[in-house]
């Protein structure tokens, strides 16, 4: 399972990577019933992903440089922005 979590993981960072996306949209699009399956928290413990608050626009996630050095580290994220604070 640890394989699967870590494709996952790869899969949310890159998608997060190719432009930040309201937190309601992540969340719609990565939820899960199931218990085990904890990528978005994953993302985040791992520092791949951060939420921030954006004036006016609500809260935004994130890929942070180690989110993006991953992606480029495993062959993707040709895409990838980074948004700095």
């Amino acid at each position: 399972m640890a394989d699967q979590i870590n494709a996952l993981v790869l899969d949310l960072v890159e998608w997060v990577a190719k432009e930040p996306r309201p937190y309601a949209d992540v969340m719609d699009a990565w939820r899960t019933s199931c218990p085990r399956l904890t990528i978005f928290e994953d993302a985040v413990d791992r520092g791949f992903i951060e939420s921030r608050t954006v004036p006016g626009g609500g809260v935004l996630v994130t890929a942070t440089d180690a989110g993006t050095a991953m992606l480029r580290g495993h062959g993707r994220g040709q895409h990838a922005v980074s948004v700095r604070r």
